[in-house]
């Protein structure tokens, strides 16, 4: 290698496709320098990966800083379009010819194929804690064969790549109290135990299962606030005692237990097994235990009075369900929570209302041209 200065990393040797590739450790202080990726600017047929999404890096980042102890990272894969040299520690024995030292020189261009985020992160989370700089990642380093091969890599890497259901995401985080809860509720309440899914986030008609765990996660962070997660004790009494109160007045979820109807038919006719109405009974709920203990157990009984079918469509047409499916944005959770809010006696907070507003707006026009073409 004619550079006189180089990099020089502890790898060992591999070989796929044929072609030969490293894996080695690089401390985290070195991301900055080393490692860059393509101009955000040039066309995306000039790149070798997709655009950073700037969005997601200080969440990342935050995960590192916030979990210096047992945050986990996978290895970044980068191209090296520059001079190479590996030397092994020896030529003899099963494994001394894989194992040795990556030459790279300076003058050598690093081009992240895959982890592009992880970087960005790592290097704002290090502006937060230094003491992290010493700690390593794993690097696997492929040599550079042009654009085409680059991208093809990228395509290659993300190609099979699965993101995990959010009920599994909620099964293992063992770090967020929320997740925490969602899972004691599914092994000890009443209403939810044996019912729930912990693998998939979406149920087909055969399953025996009437509700997700990711429902009951995402249910449980609309009925409790950042405050009252902190106390795990006194967050699970909370959501135990209020969903006790809400199976009490749905008979079709005691029916199911009772085996007297199946989880298909009770989530194929009606709605409040749903996440969307779950996460809706969960925002009302935190209304709800504003209220004296007596008068909460009181208004709940209201419940029993709502059509959760799903041919009433005159409620849930626009707030549960839109064209006749179950709806999964913001907006449809804020709807319906205003609906069951509207049941309870509860007043709407300004946003809720603005929501309330803007359907009735959107209603009206279409209401006129009807008549018009009468």
């Amino acid at each position: 290698m004619a550079d006189a200065f180089s990099y020089v990393f502890p790898a060992i040797r591999g070989v796929q496709a044929g072609h030969e590739y490293y894996v080695s450790m690089c401390p985290l202080r070195l991301l900055r320098r080393l490692f860059v990726f393509d101009d955000d600017e040039l066309v995306p047929e000039l790149r070798a990966q997709r655009t950073l999404n700037k969005a997601r890096v200080p969440e990342i980042a935050r995960y590192v800083v916030e979990n210096p102890d047992n945050y986990t990272f996978s290895a970044i894969t980068v191209s090296v379009d520059g001079d190479v040299k590996f030397d092994p520690v020896a030529s003899d024995g099963p494994t001394n010819f894989r194992m040795g030292s990556l030459t790279v020189s300076m003058e050598a261009k690093f081009i992240v194929n895959d982890g592009q985020h992880r970087r960005a992160a790592i290097v704002q989370a290090l502006d937060a804690a230094p003491d992290l700089g010493d700690e390593t990642i794993a690097v696997v380093f492929f040599m550079d064969r042009g654009l085409e091969r680059c991208q093809q890599m990228f395509a290659d890497l993300n190609r099979h790549a699965v993101k995990p259901s959010a009920s599994l995401g909620v099964l293992y985080d063992h770090r967020s109290a929320a997740a925490n809860i969602a899972r004691h509720l599914s092994l000890t309440s009443s209403v939810f135990k044996g019912l729930i899914e912990t693998e998939r986030s979406s149920l087909s008609q055969r399953s025996r299962s009437l509700f997700t765990l990711s429902a009951v996660h995402f249910a449980t962070t609309e009925l409790l606030t950042e405050q009252e997660l902190e106390d795990f004790q006194a967050a699970s009494r909370k959501c135990l005692e209020f969903w006790e109160l809400v199976g009490g007045q749905i008979p079709e979820w005691s029916y199911v237990r009772e085996s007297k109807m199946t989880s298909g038919d009770v989530r194929r006719d009606f709605i409040h097994s749903h996440a969307i109405v779950l996460q809706a009974l969960g925002r009302a709920g935190r209304a709800l235990y504003e209220l004296p203990a007596p008068e909460r157990a009181k208004r709940i009984k209201r419940l029993r009075t709502v059509d959760w079918s799903r041919q009433n469509a005159k409620t849930w047409e626009g707030r549960a369900m839109v064209g006749g499916s179950m709806a999964k944005s913001g907006q449809n959770i804020t709807l319906t929570c205003n609906e069951i809010k509207r049941v309870l006696g509860l007043k709407l907070t300004p946003d809720e209302s603005a929501a309330e507003a803007a359907r009735a707006a959107g209603r009206a026009p279409r209401r006129v041209v009807k008549r018009r073409n009468k």
